[in-house]
C-alpha cells in the first residue's frame, strides 16, 4: 500500500513517513473485521454473531437487564430483548425478577451458556495462538503492542 510523504510545516531536509490516515484505517477494519469472521468460523457454533456477543456479555457482566445489554451491545432494547429470548430458547441464558424493580427482569448465563462460551474462546485463542506461532518475535512483539493500542482505542483512551 502507498505510503504519502509530507514534510512538516518548517521542517528541511528529507521528508518524514506519514501515513495516510484513512487508508490505514480502511486496511485496519478490512483485517479486524477479516480475522472476526475467521475466528466465528473457528469457533463452530450456530450463534449469530450477536447473539455470541450478548451471551460473552452476560457471562462477563451479568445479571443484565434487556435495557442494560442494549446499551452495551450498542442495539436498540427491542433487539435485546429477541436476543435473550432465542438465547433462553436454547438454555444458555435465564431470567430471573429484577430485585430492583418487580416488573422487569435480569437475565443471566447458565451453567450450559458458561461452558459455550468457554469453549468459544478457547477454540478462537486455539486458532490464533497457533496462526502466532509461525511469526518471529520482532512480529509478535509488533502485534502485542498493536494489540495494546487496539484495546486503548477500545477504550476510549485515544483519539
Amino acid at each position: 500500500m502507498a505510503t504519502t510523504f509530507r514534510a512538516p510545516p518548517g521542517a528541511t531536509g528529507a521528508p518524514a513517513a506519514e501515513p495516510d490516515l484513512g487508508e490505514l484505517a480502511a486496511r485496519l477494519r478490512l483485517a479486524i473485521t477479516r480475522t472476526a469472521r475467521r475466528l466465528r468460523q473457528e469457533a463452530g457454533t450456530d450463534l449469530s454473531p450477536s447473539q455470541t456477543a450478548a451471551l460473552a456479555t452476560i457471562d462477563a457482566r451479568g445479571p443484565l437487564t434487556p435495557s442494560e445489554l442494549a446499551s452495551l451491545e450498542r442495539v436498540q432494547r427491542p433487539t435485546a430483548t429477541r436476543i435473550v429470548a432465542r438465547l433462553e430458547e436454547q438454555g444458555l441464558v435465564e431470567r430471573a425478577a429484577d430485585p430492583t424493580d418487580g416488573r422487569s427482569f435480569v437475565v443471566g448465563a447458565t451453567a450450559q451458556g458458561r461452558a459455550l462460551i468457554r469453549r468459544l474462546r478457547t477454540r478462537k485463542n486455539a486458532y490464533l495462538a497457533r496462526r502466532l506461532r509461525g511469526l518471529g518475535s520482532e512480529e509478535v512483539a509488533t502485534l502485542a503492542r498493536a494489540a495494546e493500542i487496539l484495546e486503548a482505542l477500545q477504550d476510549g483512551e485515544r483519539g
